[in-house]
This record gives structure tokens, C-alpha cells and sequence, in this order.
């Protein structure tokens, strides 16, 4: 509530003003009832009418400020938990991720936010209005006629103990709503991001039932929910139409024996709405109560998820400055890392000098792509330290050390942009020739200028309508882009041809700012000329050294070069 809490204050303050006033004009009722029309009095009325004019209008305008206040400050609260959770979630991990799909924080970054704003702003405004507005006309009573004001609230204990038992079945059902709603958005996402896969296997009937039966247990279970809260309000309610009755039968007998005068009866009786009002309310309010609960659930779930990696007041922060930023030596010590209890890697030991070329080849699920997610401290190792220029990454601020990494994977993401955009994402204020430079490096230059619009060309989607060789060429060029001290290619040429790979090799080796590259492909001549080249194999490294000493150690990666060039290794696997 920071921020806005004064206004969503105020907006509470004027809604206990605006609930007592709606008592002021019953008693001007009974005043011109037992004081204007009983002895034919008139020289008070004018008067009367006036200031109950007045109120009317005082009123009216709170209760029109009140709202928009409240609407100013649920919105600002939602913004707020929004951007936090955005936030957090920008600065988790994979595991993270793991526990919650894209799917599932969708859902509660959009539907549980919504919910949390219409509790800020109608329910906690409707609550504190039905008691203030309860405790009034309670006490207004009170002062007129005490005996008649204990008849009416004698339902009350049977009210709040409905209440309770509707409390206690309805927080359950939603928390289970709530759970059911996650489960339909991540099979929704998940359908929609894997739609290619889905038709290129003619799936789309069973994905179509598999999204029918999240739906049908959401809609069955939004039934059961309707069920039980139509259960108990019925309930509620003909407690609350008690209060007629007792009106009624009470007041009449009150008014019969002179007990109270005509004025106070018909006092009453306009305000028998203030207590029923509240009582009838009580169900709808519990209800939404209930769902905010399990929505608030959800946000706090995200929210105080522990960071596993983070920065402390002790993180040093790189320089952003060309001339003082990193030399990009790169040293595994007695590296370990285990995900869910499985081993990915088992004491990592290299050493990558600054400005050289490191090149990774490993059989699929090896552990290449893991050591550089240990680099960009995407995972936290379980022992051992990663050194960058001789000291521990984990020392370094997180945003500064991801600023002189450069990172282009296989998987390549585009974002819904123009390419330039696109390029020039970890350096916004680059300049359009040093764009179009880097561009030209990663031969993406001559395809990108037959676009429509060249580079001012939009991007669909996840860069829909480019090949998966452009896409890769211009994720790096948007690495190039940044002249990180530490590139790291990712298979990055996976989906190009031989002479594109042959015209890229010869730019990153000719690049105008010093940087340590590491290459990690299937293919050797991706990095046949790397000063050190390390064979992966089950989280181990296996072989290291360079092309001419592992062709000579007529091992592993001896036996790959054999298969790449049609070679008969007589190596045995």
C-alpha cells in the first residue's frame, strides 16, 4: 500500500463518514414526523428539509470521491505486486521455473492480481461500510427505543454462526478453484507455445480433449462452488428478512401501548435496511474474501520464493567502462553440480585464458550447456568456484557480470520487434552502423537488408518468418552487439550452412575488442582452431587439449573427427 496508502485511507475514512450519515436523515424523519405533522407545526420544516438536502448532497459526493479513491489505490496496489513479482520472477533460477510454469504466473501475475484490486477496491470498501453502517444504526437505536433494539439484533448470534460454517466450506473449494484455473492456464500456454509440434504430429484432437478436461474440472468445480454458497445464502437471508417481521409485530405492539411514538416507529422502520443490509451482504462479501484469500496465497507464493542466487552488500560491480572491463579469464576448481538429486556435473577442472577460444564437444545430456549456465550463474554449483580473473563469480554483482557475458544459443528467442531492436537489445543506445557492423559479422547484414523494411523490419512472434539459421545469426549479431568480454557460443550454428559457419569463424576471429570465446557444437570445424578443447562425456570431462594433440590421443574425440569426415577410427565406444 505504499505509495497510496494516504488516498486508500481516506477512502476508508469517508466510507465510515458516509455509512453514519445514512442514520441523519431517519432521525430528521422522526423529527418532522412527532415535531411537523403530530402537533401541525410547520415553522421547523423548511429547516428540516434543508439540511436533509444537504446530507443528501454531502453524501452522494463522498460516497463518488470515496469510490475513486479506492479504485486510485487498488490499482496503484496491483501495479505495485505486478511489477514485485515480475521483479522476483526476473531474478530466480531454473529451478524456479521448474516449480512454476509459464502458464501458472501468468495466471496469477493477471487473474489473481485482478482479484487482489477488486478487494482493495469494492470488498474492503463494502465490509467496513456494512459495519460502520451496522454499528450506527445500532446505536441509533439504542438511544430511541433499547428494548426494541435487542429484539432486532437477537437473530445476530445465528447470522454469525451461518456465517462461520460458510466461512469454513467455502476457503477450501477455492483454493481448489484456484488450483484448477492454474492447471488450465499452463495446458493453454503450453499448447500454444508447442502448436507447431502439435500439428506437425496431428495431434490437435487430443490436445483439443486434453484442454476440454481442464476445462470441464474448472467448470464442474466453479458448479460446486455456486452450490454452497446458494446453499447457506438462503440462509442468510430469510435471517435477515427476520428483521421485517420483527418490525412488525414488535414495533406494532410498541407503538399500540404508546411505547415509543409514531416518529421513532417510522425511524425504525426506514432503517430496518441498515441492519438487514449488512446480514445479506455478509455472504457475497465472505465469498469474495475467500477467493482473495486464495489468490493472496498464490501472489505470496511467488513473492517469498527465496532467491537462491543473489547479490549481497559485499558483491563487487564490474565497470562498465571499455577500458577497464574484465580480461575474461575463465577457471573451474573442483566443480560439482546436482539438479533434483541427479549429477550433471562431476569435478570440472579448465582454465580458459583471457582472449582465447574454448571449444566443448560432448555426446547430448554430457554437460556442455551446463557449465555455461555455471558461468552465468544461472545455477548455483554445489561445490567447487568458478574464477573470473581470479575471483569468485559469486562475488560479483549479478547484473555487472551478466553485462560482459555474451550469451547466443541454439533456441534462439526473438522478441515482437523490429530487427534493429532486436540486435541491439543489450545495448540500446548503439549506434545504426555499429548495428549494421555487427550485423555483417554474423553474415546477417545481406538477408536482413531484402527484408521489407530492412532493419527496421518487424519480428513475429519468437521470430516467426525467419529460418532457424536467421534467427541464430541474428541472436549473434545481439551478441556481438554487446562486445562482451566472455562470448559464448551455444550451438549457435547449428542451423547454418558449412560456408556461412566457414564466413562467421573467420569474423570471430577477427573481431575489433579483445573477448574469450567458447564455443560448444556438434561439429569440430566449428572449433577445430580453439586454443583449448575440452570432451565431455556423463558430466566429466574426458579429454582436453588441443585439435592436434586429441586427434593424437586417438580417443573420443579422435573417433567424432573419424565419423565427421567419413574416417574409419577403430575407436571402441
Amino acid at each position: 500500500m505504499k505509495g497510496k496508502r494516504a488516498v486508500f485511507i481516506g477512502g476508508l475514512i469517508f466510507t465510515v463518514i458516509t455509512s453514519i450519515m445514512r442514520v441523519i436523515n431517519p432521525m430528521l424523519h422522526r423529527q418532522i414526523i412527532d415535531d411537523v405533522i403530530i402537533p401541525q407545526n410547520t415553522s421547523p420544516l423548511i429547516k428540516i428539509l434543508i439540511i436533509m438536502m444537504i446530507v443528501q448532497l454531502v453524501r452522494l459526493g463522498l460516497t463518488y470521491l470515496t469510490k475513486i479513491m479506492m479504485e486510485i489505490a487498488s490499482t496503484d496496489v496491483m501495479t505495485r505486486v505486478r511489477r514485485n513479482m515480475y521483479e522476483t520472477i526476473q531474478w530466480q533460477d531454473h529451478f524456479f521455473f521448474g516449480l512454476f510454469p509459464v502458464g501458472n504466473l501468468m495466471t496469477r501475475m493477471t487473474q489473481d492480481l485482478e482479484r487482489l484490486r477488486h478487494t482493495v477496491a469494492w470488498v474492503s470498501y463494502q465490509f467496513i461500510g456494512a459495519i460502520v453502517l451496522f454499528i450506527s444504526t445500532f446505536t441509533f437505536y439504542l438511544i430511541i427505543n433499547w428494548q426494541l433494539a435487542l429484539c432486532l439484533v437477537a437473530v445476530t448470534p445465528f447470522i454469525l454462526f451461518i456465517s462461520h460454517r460458510f466461512k469454513i466450506r467455502l476457503r477450501p473449494r477455492f483454493q481448489l478453484l484456484r488450483q484448477k484455473l492454474t492447471s488450465l492456464g499452463t495446458a493453454v500456454t503450453e499448447n500454444i507455445d508447442g502448436n507447431r509440434v502439435v500439428r506437425a504430429f496431428s495431434r490437435e484432437e487430443h490436445e483439443i480433449n486434453k484442454i476440454e478436461k481442464h476445462n470441464a474440472d474448472f467448470r464442474d468445480t466453479s458448479c460446486e462452488n455456486a452450490l454452497v454458497i446458494a446453499k447457506y445464502q438462503p440462509f442468510l437471508e430469510t435471517f435477515g428478512q427476520l428483521l421485517m417481521v420483527i418490525m412488525l409485530v414488535v414495533g406494532g405492539i410498541f407503538l399500540i401501548k404508546e411505547w415509543m411514538t409514531p416518529g421513532e416507529y417510522m425511524a425504525f422502520s426506514s432503517l430496518t435496511w441498515a441492519l438487514y443490509y449488512p446480514m445479506y451482504m455478509l455472504g457475497p462479501l465472505l465469498a469474495d474474501i475467500e477467493q482473495y484469500t486464495a489468490s493472496g496465497e498464490m501472489i505470496r507464493e511467488v513473492l517469498e520464493t527465496p532467491k537462491s542466487i543473489s547479490d549481497t552488500e559485499e558483491s563487487i560491480e564490474l565497470s562498465k567502462e571499455a577500458c577497464t572491463r574484465p580480461e575474461g579469464k575463465i577457471e573451474f576448481k573442483n566443480i560439482n553440480l546436482s539438479i533434483n538429486g541427479i549429477n550433471i556435473l562431476k569435478n570440472i577442472n579448465f582454465t580458459a585464458q583471457a582472449g582465447k577460444t574454448i571449444g566443448i564437444l560432448g555426446s547430448t545430456g554430457s554437460g556442455k550447456s551446463s557449465i555455461v549456465n555455471l558461468l552465468m550463474r544461472f545455477y548455483k554449483p554445489d561445490s567447487g568456484e568458478i574464477l573470473l580473473d581470479g575471483i569468485d563469480t559469486q562475488k560479483y554483482k549479478l547484473s555487472s557480470l551478466r553485462r560482459h557475458i555474451a550469451l547466443a544459443m541454439q533456441d534462439v528467442f526473438l522478441f515482437s520487434d523490429s530487427v534493429k531492436a532486436n540486435i541491439a537489445y543489450g545495448v540500446p543506445d548503439i549506434s545504426d552502423e555499429k548495428t549494421e557492423k555487427r550485423a555483417k559479422q554474423a553474415d546477417a547484414d545481406n538477408f536482413v537488408r531484402e527484408m521489407p523494411d530492412g532493419y527496421d523490419t518487424l519480428v513475429g512472434e519468437r521470430g516467426v518468418g525467419l529460418s532457424g539459421g536467421q534467427k541464430q545469426r541474428i541472436a549473434l549479431a545481439r551478441a556481438l552487439a554487446l562486445e562482451p568480454s566472455i562470448l559464448i557460443l551455444d550451438d549457435t550454428t547449428s542451423s547454418v550452412d558449412i560456408e556461412t559457419e566457414h564466413y562467421i569463424q573467420n569474423q570471430l576471429n577477427n573481431l575489433d575488442f579483445k573477448c574469450t570465446k567458447i564455443i560448444i557444437s556438434q561439429r569440430i570445424s566449428s572449433f577445430s582452431k580453439a586454443d583449448l578443447i575440452l570432451v565431455m562425456d556423463k558430466g566429466c570431462i574426458i579429454e582436453q587439449g588441443t585439435h592436434n594433440e586429441l586427434l593424437n590421443s586417438n580417443g573420443f574425440y579422435r573417433h567424432i573427427w573419424s565419423l565427421q569426415q567419413n574416417i574409419e577410427s577403430g575407436y571402441v565406444l
